[in-house]
């Protein structure tokens, strides 16, 4: 609004002096006014638009992904299975809605695995201590150790590798599984039926790694591959090719497989085929 001042003839300084005063006071009032009646401007929140399936990548966190699509990192952890404290992996593929068809990049038809029990997937966190080359074939070394003792399961197991046995399960001298020696190329097998829950190359000491996740809390690992055929995700059949055999974060062809369960490592040869 206008301000409009008149000018008067004052008779004394103090007239001049109050006249100024209440001048400001009503020029400091009008800006004030105007000032606070000026609109507010919404800055309302707005998320991106959530996909089906979303690839973890190097820094996500489970809340982080949900904030990022408006969505509750409960609900998301209730659609894939991950427990407390919601630890998710590089490569990893979450599901953010519901409803919606399993995913696979696999062209050949998947057999859905039977339901699998809510458990966290801890990876490998060892390194690996490079198998002696002086023979192909070694006696086995039981461990001083205990072991986790085999569960009864229903899993039909077969092994994931032709190839000839270098070294055993021994975690006296920190071998955590069987280890097969071969050809690079040659064809890894899934051990049983599951769904992979890793693949990918973010622990250097295992190479490319592959991990299945099973019923009644077993677990197993798949590491140095030269290729893998599978993906975060998708289901897989006892016998399935998953990958090809390789030397990578190793300093030989060979095949690193390890037994889960509940998270502590079993001897494979407890559960796998003797022929």
């Amino acid at each position: 609004m206008p301000v409009v001042f008149q000018y008067r003839l004052f008779s004394t300084p103090t007239a001049l002096l109050k006249t100024l005063v209440l001048s400001s006071a009503v020029v400091a009032t009008v800006v004030l006014s105007g000032c606070a009646s000026k609109p507010q401007v919404n800055n309302s929140a707005r998320y991106a638009t959530a996909p089906n399936f979303y690839t973890v990548r190097s820094g996500d966190t489970l809340s982080g992904i949900a904030a990022r699509y408006g969505l509750s990192y409960l609900s998301i952890a209730e659609m894939n299975d991950i427990a407390p404290p919601y630890r998710i992996y590089v490569g990893q593929s979450i599901r953010l809605k519901a409803g919606n068809a399993p995913r696979t990049t696999s062209t050949r038809p998947v057999t859905q695995a039977a339901p699998i029990q809510r458990q966290t997937v801890t990876l490998p966190t060892t390194p690996v201590t490079p198998a002696p080359v002086t023979s192909t074939t070694t006696t086995t070394t039981s461990s001083t150790t205990p072991s986790t003792p085999v569960r009864s399961s229903t899993l039909r197991w077969v092994k994931p590798s032709q190839g000839a046995v270098i070294a055993q399960f021994n975690l006296a001298s920190n071998i955590k599984g069987i280890r097969y020696g071969g050809n690079v190329g040659d064809p890894i097998y899934a051990a049983a039926d599951g769904q992979v829950v890793y693949a990918a190359d973010g622990l250097k000491e295992y190479g490319n790694l592959i991990l299945i996740k099973h019923i009644d809390g077993y677990i197993t690992a798949y590491a140095h591959n030269s290729k893998m055929n599978v993906s975060s995700g998708q289901n897989v059949t006892a016998g399935q090719k998953i990958a090809e055999m390789g030397s990578s974060g190793a300093t030989r062809t060979m095949l690193e497989f390890q037994v889960r369960l509940d998270g502590k490592p079993i001897n494979p040869t407890n559960v796998l085929p003797i022929n």
